[in-house]
């Protein structure tokens, strides 16, 4: 078993360069190359890292010298990268969502399982502060009965966004404010909840000149008994305004709130003090707009300790093919206008 691993990075874009910051930033961990069709870009990558471009991505999956291929590309991108990657036996981190169909999902489970290589998929949020004092009172039963959870995504994305990358607020490669901008907050309500029973939602396209939705709601209600709810828009006047994640139990109630899940706005949970935080928590920067907190170096620590075996892979494929289930049965009822039952047919 390796000490280092080799990383190269598929999609030299916003999200890419926090990805390759993260990973110059690590000692057990080598940024070796980087790709991107647009040759500006992944040159500008490669001279501010220091590594390798290339432009085509079979003669980047061919270097030898890369152990793991992280996918940084539009989410329509994911399935087909990820499936090539595991044919050339590289290990995968895939940026989220991990695909925009349950069979792209399986196909590339499929593909990693197949050549024997790990499938990460990036929840970064997992590792925020009050996200883990929450996973860890629950996990813990020290709310009791979890009876409800809400999430809110109320955040603001300009006309310049969607204008910014020609793939942005289309369906063949971005989904939707609910698959893109809020999927890891419906991975938190299916890590927090459990498994989900059926799903009703309502989704409208309100502010944007975009071909998919851009606000919604989705009411869950889960196998264990529990309800509950997703509010989602990127139409918020001027800046972000919440991201937040509610749970109700019989023995206490918690909302880990702020604009990035970044702080305990409530915590009421008998025999238990309202925790401290105790880290700095910052958002990833983009410029002109803010995206969720910027925890990908945790997230990479994880990955790094799962290669060397010194921990068990706790976001595989299977979690990131839930997150993606659960959104797209809530696409399917906005479209029926009637609850959606889980697991999808």
């Amino acid at each position: 078993m390796k000490e280092e691993y080799n990383f190269g990075i598929v999609g030299c874009g916003s999200i890419g360069i926090r990805h390759c910051d993260v990973l110059s930033s690590l000692s057990d961990a080598k940024l070796v190359a980087v790709c991107d069709p647009i040759k500006q870009k992944a040159d500008e990558f490669a001279s501010k890292f220091g590594v390798k471009a290339y432009y085509d991505y079979d003669e980047f999956l061919k270097d030898g010298e890369i152990d793991v291929v992280s996918i940084c590309t539009p989410s329509g991108m994911h399935a087909a990268q990820t499936i090539a990657a595991a044919n050339a036996k590289k290990q995968v981190v895939c940026e989220k969502p991990m695909a925009l169909s349950l069979e792209d999902c399986d196909a590339m489970i499929s593909a990693c399982s197949r050549n024997n290589v790990r499938l990460f998929v990036v929840k970064q949020n997992r590792h925020n502060e009050p996200v883990r004092i929450l996973k860890e009172a629950i996990d813990g039963e020290k709310l009791g009965r979890v009876y409800m959870i809400n999430a809110n995504v109320l955040w603001n994305r300009t006309d310049l966004y969607y204008k910014q990358a020609q793939w942005r607020g289309t369906k063949e490669f971005d989904g939707g404010a609910l698959m893109n901008q809020s999927s890891h907050f419906v991975d938190l309500m299916h890590w927090f909840g459990g498994n989900v029973k059926s799903v009703y939602s309502q989704m409208g396209t309100f502010k944007h000149d975009i071909e998919t939705e851009d606000t919604g709601n989705v009411l869950l209600k889960f196998e264990n008994g529990a309800i509950g709810n997703i509010n989602f828009t990127t139409c918020v006047y001027d800046k972000n305004m919440e991201s937040s994640v509610t749970v109700l139990g019989t023995r206490g109630s918690v909302k880990i709130g702020g604009r990035y899940i970044n702080e305990i706005e409530h915590w009421n949970v008998e025999g238990m003090e309202s925790p401290v935080l105790k880290e700095e928590h910052r958002p990833n920067d983009y410029g002109f707009y803010q995206g969720s907190s910027a925890n990908h170096d945790k997230y990479y620590r994880q990955v790094l300790d799962v290669l060397t075996g010194k921990a068990h892979n706790s976001t595989i494929g299977s979690d990131g093919r839930k997150a993606v289930e659960i959104i797209l049965a809530a696409k399917k009822s906005a479209e029926l206008g009637m609850p959606v039952e889980l697991p999808m047919r």
